[in-house]
Formats: C-alpha cells, structure tokens, sequence
C-alpha cells in the first residue's frame, strides 16, 4: 500500500518547463505532472504515426486510382473496336450472302434502318453454307487427287540410262517402244512409292524380274520392275516416299537399275512429266 502510493505521488509530482525565447529576457514557466507530459507525449506519438499511415494510403490509393484510369481507358477503346469489328462483320456477312455481283451492289444500297426480311435471310445463309461445303468438298478431292499423282523420283539419286519411246533394245538389237524409264542405280537402292496407293501386284513376272504395280486412283498406276526384294504385299496401302523394294537386276536386264512406268487410264505416259513434279 505504502508503494502504490509513492507511486501516485511521483505520477503527479510537477515538473517545471522552461521556455527562453532569445528575443526577450522574460522566461515562462509551466508546471506540469509527470503523468501529464507521459499522455502527452503519447499522444503527439500516435497523432505522429496515423498521419503518416494516412499518407501512405493516400499514396497507395492514387497509384491504384491512376492504374485503375488507365485500364478504364484501355478497356473503353478496346470495346469500342469491338463494337466497329462486330459493325463491320455485319457488314461483310451481308454483302457476301449474295452471290452475283448486282445482289451486292442492291445490298450496298440497302437502308440500314429498314427491317430485316428474315426469309430471305435465311435462303442466303442456306446457300453460303451450302457454297462453303461445296469448297470444302472440292478441297478434299483435289488433296486426294493430288496424292493420288505419281510425284519425283522413285529413287533417291539415279542416272537414266534409257527414256520413254521408240529405242533399240540393249539385248536384241531391235526397235521396240519403251513404255517407262530406266533409272541406273546402285544394287540395293531404297525405291520409293510415288504416290499413295494400293499395292495390286508384288512377285516375280517374266522379263520384268521381281516386279511391284501401285494402283493409286484417279487412273493413275505405277510400276516397279527388276527388283532385287519386294518388301510389300498385294493389298497393302502405301503413302508417297514409302519404301517398297529394293534396286536390283532381275529379269530381262543388262544391270542394276528401276525400270519406272506411269500409266494413266490404262495407257503408258512418260514419266519425266511426274519427275518434274518433284
């Protein structure tokens, strides 16, 4: 009891402040408690600290507030080119729903605040679809036939030793028509399909030694002859580039070669056409 006292007394023993201005002689003297200057200083400590915590927010809250204008800004031009692009689309759907020229020159002159005439709408729209489904129709048989045509050579590199036409035979002398191309090549030599197609013949065939016919479509065939070994099977669909045999010298042949043939309808055409295409 005695303590807490003492304690009281000191809390509220004065203090003497002395203020000496150098401009006059006079001093002033204030008497405060101990406890007083405490709460005071207290008080200027936190007074301090919130005006400083109220500046970083003011701070923090600009910074946000400029971020937040700027991307208001940049989302109002970003819809307002989506509002010109879905204008424009508008514009383009209409104009190529027709498909003489008149109909878009007639529909260049529409007045745009006219009501819609939703039947006729939707007979445009019938025959764009119908027009784009025709494209795509057309774009997958050209795809087709393009795969389906013998392209570049059979072997990788080769010397031809013997062209497409009338020549002399290098065995029995006579003229005879040479209805393919003889390309000269290492034994062993990769021959590749030149085209997508089925195999309808892989066995050995008289003069023509180990011979290979791709039936490809489109009335496109191509022949493989003088084989050394065939590496594919009647039956078998093969992609361009695919290697179906191997060169050799079998049959009626003076040495190692490829004899090439390309028939288009059931008739012989030259090759070098279809090497060119490569």
């Amino acid at each position: 009891m005695l303590r807490f006292k003492k304690f009281i007394r000191h809390l509220f023993t004065p203090i003497t402040i002395l203020i000496i201005p150098h401009s006059n002689e006079k001093t002033y003297r204030m008497k405060l408690p101990s406890v007083g200057i405490v709460t005071l200083v207290a008080i200027w400590i936190s007074f301090t600290g919130y005006m400083v915590s109220v500046g970083v927010k003011t701070k923090e809250y600009n910074d946000i507030k400029l971020k937040a204008d700027y991307y208001y800004n940049q989302f109002s031009e970003l819809h307002t080119t989506m509002d010109s692009l879905k204008k424009a689309e508008v514009q383009f759907k209409k104009l190529f729903a027709f498909k003489s020229k008149e109909d878009v020159f007639n529909n260049l002159e529409t007045d745009d605040s006219g009501s819609i005439d939703m039947e006729l709408l939707k007979k445009q729209i019938e025959k764009s679809v119908k027009g784009v489904g025709e494209i795509k129709e057309y774009l997958n048989k050209q795809k087709s036939f393009y795969n389906a045509t013998p392209h570049g050579y059979p072997v990788s590199t080769s010397n031809i030793s013997s062209e497409f036409g009338w020549r002399i035979h290098p065995k029995t002398g006579r003229s005879e028509f040479h209805s393919g191309l003889d390309l000269a090549v290492s034994s062993g030599t990769p021959v590749r399909a030149t085209a997508d197609g089925i195999v309808s013949f892989a066995e050995r065939s008289g003069g023509s030694g180990n011979l290979v016919v791709i039936e490809h479509g489109f009335g496109y065939t191509t022949c493989y002859a003088h084989n050394k070994e065939i590496l594919v099977k009647v039956g078998q669909r093969v992609k361009r580039g695919d290697v179906i045999s191997y060169v050799g010298s079998t049959g009626n042949s003076t040495g190692p070669h490829v004899h090439y043939e390309v028939w288009k309808n059931n008739n012989p055409v030259d090759p070098m056409t279809f090497l060119a295409k490569e």
